[in-house]
């Protein structure tokens, strides 16, 4: 059987473009992977001339998304197919950040028996609550993203996705946004990354995991100690309810010195996240799994 290929999953507004330094390193490293792009994301994401500068955001607001309408199910599947093909090579290793959390766990709710391992980073795992049951808890209230301004441009029930403006020229709104992604980055390396996310995102928050087939595949979750935007106190909720359920198959947690996407931009954290993945995926390739 061939080496492993370890599939990330981007979170919210994300797709395979921003994993490339991390997959460089991972490449280094003789460990094969690959970023997906969830549907309406990446190239098949909504772009348009009124985003550029100068912005017309009121023509903007009313043009079309390409995520209109899609659900976390629609990306369920993407990753069922693309996961299936992969697995035709060797085994597979699936880790999914923060909002990839949730068609991740879709995953393994619908086909098991296509991952190995299944990686959370930071990632919302919704087995034993909703992501909306979550967020109303204490573990989140320090989220920095509960003090973010509204970032929406268009209203989500017309537009039938959420719509950003990654490029707002508003410092305060920046300044949030730095806040809750990249804390720990320089302004440079921070507005190098929002250059790279999709403005529209799907509305769906998905649906709460079957248990027993979720349950059935061995994971990990990788705690990003300095994230502010999915704070550690919520991680480990997470981590502590889906633990709580499957007391069989437990977590093995492993904490990186990162806020919520610097293990993607910042090259200490890049080396480290890529270290650990690399072990993840010896480990799977050992287990003969």
């Amino acid at each position: 059987m061939s080496a492993p290929t370890l599939v990330f999953v981007p979170g919210s507004n994300a797709n395979s473009f921003s994993f490339g330094p991390l997959q460089r390193e991972l490449a280094l490293r003789g460990v094969r992977s690959l970023a997906v792009d969830l549907p309406g994301h990446g190239f098949g994401a909504t772009w348009s001339r009124n985003y550029q500068a100068p912005q017309d955001i009121a023509q903007w607001a009313v043009e079309p998304s390409a995520a209109a309408g899609r659900t976390v199910q629609d990306a369920v599947d993407h990753l069922v197919d693309v996961v299936g093909r992969a697995r035709r090579n060797g085994p597979v290793v699936v880790a999914g950040h923060s909002r990839g959390g949730l068609p991740l766990t879709g995953l393994l709710s619908a086909a098991p028996e296509l991952v190995d391992r299944a990686v959370y980073v930071s990632a919302w795992c919704p087995v034993a609550a909703t992501v909306a049951e979550y967020v109303a808890g204490p573990e989140y209230a320090d989220s920095a993203l509960a003090t973010l301004p509204d970032m929406l441009v268009a209203d989500p029930d017309e537009l039938g996705a959420l719509r950003m403006n990654w490029r707002t020229a508003d410092r305060e709104t920046l300044a949030a946004l730095k806040e809750s992604m990249l804390a720990d980055g320089r302004d440079e390396e921070f507005l190098a990354f929002l250059a790279l996310l999709d403005t529209d995102e799907i509305r769906d928050p998905g649906e709460r995991a079957d248990v027993a087939r979720w349950g059935s595949v061995a994971r990990s979750y990788v705690r990003l100690a300095r994230d502010t935007s999915l704070p550690p106190a919520m991680q480990d909720r997470l981590i502590a309810d889906a633990d709580a359920l499957t007391p069989g198959n437990r977590f093995d947690v492993h904490t990186l010195d990162s806020s919520h996407v610097g293990f993607l931009v910042r090259e200490p954290a890049i080396v480290a996240a890529a270290e650990l993945f690399a072990t993840l995926v010896a480990d799977a390739d050992r287990m003969g799994v």
